[in-house]
């Protein structure tokens, strides 16, 4: 029969004991912990993760981002910030991820277009956005200029966004610049994003290029707008017979329809985008509030279909000056509270 003391005693070594492990546990995830940002920590937790995406003004006007920060906050566990899209000058990615951190919002994903842009400035960009406190950048190709406000300006392709991938890569874990030159000093700590079109053609080819982005270092993927969810289980099928989904986190790309013209265009002039009759059916008719009302309730269907493949992490909902109708769309979807890790 054990004393007071000595229980007392057991009992303090135990809680010491314990404590330690878990002070152990917290040191192996930290040093296992690629950028450390929040959505890392989501998707490692094995969390279904929310991203949304947030279109800079066209003009310096901070407030901008800020009321849209402020609408996705707690709804999203981190917001992309897009890169001049559809080549039109819009305010900075990296401004306005500085903006969001500045004012306690969600946390930024700081988009890079390989069009604009060589590997110097791109090297350049990437060390002062994690001096900044920006921790997740998603790698891409751009959308090409003769889309955007000035057809007539040059475009730079220096290197493709695979090589963007690998490079930040190199710049994160090897602490070098693309020429093999050493950083010296902190090296970006960045989580590394790609972009997939599991629906562009050739279809065949699309799980390839995944595995190339994957293997050049994307931590997560973020997906083209899927509303042909049996098309896109046939890819993920794929996907998990390559063993893809073991190796990065996929996102589903999920942009809510406002107007049956939307549907149409989606369907017609977005590569990579097939919009089924039934959804058409749904959308066709429809006018204004309807029209919109219906596209939300479309959107949150997809996210639980999507939800129920294999190899799915999380979802990416770009509603396109939209933002407003984000929270609706992730309370409908059921995924609310979106977790706090520390």
């Amino acid at each position: 029969m054990f004393c007071a003391l000595c229980t007392s005693t057991l009992i303090s070594s135990s809680i010491y004991h314990e404590h330690n492990a878990q002070t152990k546990r917290n040191t192996m995830e930290k040093k296992t912990m690629k950028a450390g940002s929040n959505l890392e920590k989501v998707l490692s937790s094995g969390a279904f993760a929310v991203t949304a995406e947030l279109g800079p003004p066209k003009s310096a006007d901070p407030e901008v981002i800020i009321k849209k920060g402020k609408i996705l906050s707690g709804y999203a566990d981190a917001v992309n910030i897009t890169d001049n899209q559809t080549a039109i000058v819009r305010m900075s990615s990296i401004a306005a991820g500085a903006i969001l951190l500045r004012e306690g919002l969600p946390e930024p994903v700081m988009q890079m277009v390989t069009r604009d842009r060589n590997r110097i400035a791109m090297q350049s960009d990437i060390l002062g956005a994690s001096a900044l406190g920006i921790k997740n950048i998603l790698c891409l190709a751009g959308d090409h200029q003769c889309h955007g406000n000035h057809p007539g300006s040059k475009n730079v392709y220096d290197i493709d966004s695979i090589q963007l991938v690998a490079m930040v890569k190199a710049m994160r874990d090897s602490k070098v610049v693309q020429c093999g030159e050493e950083i010296e000093g902190v090296a970006p700590s960045m989580f590394i994003g790609s972009a997939s079109t599991p629906l562009g053609d050739p279809k065949e080819f699309r799980a390839i290029r995944l595995a190339k982005k994957v293997n050049a270092g994307a931590d997560f993927i973020q997906t083209q707008a899927v509303y042909d969810v049996p098309a896109f289980a046939k890819w993920m099928e794929q996907v998990r017979d390559m063993g893809l989904h073991e190796k990065t986190h996929i996102l589903v790309g999920i942009i809510p329809i406002k107007s049956s013209g939307m549907a149409r265009y989606m369907d017609s002039s977005v590569p990579g985008v097939i919009v089924p009759d039934e959804i058409m059916e749904r959308m066709k008719g429809l006018k204004g509030k309807k029209a919109g009302e219906e596209g939300i309730k479309i959107a949150i269907e997809l996210i639980h279909q999507v939800r129920e493949i294999e190899g799915v992490h999380g979802v990416h909902i770009m509603a396109i000056e939209w933002e407003d109708r984000v929270p609706e769309i992730v309370e409908g979807a059921g995924l609310l509270p979106r977790p706090t890790l520390s």
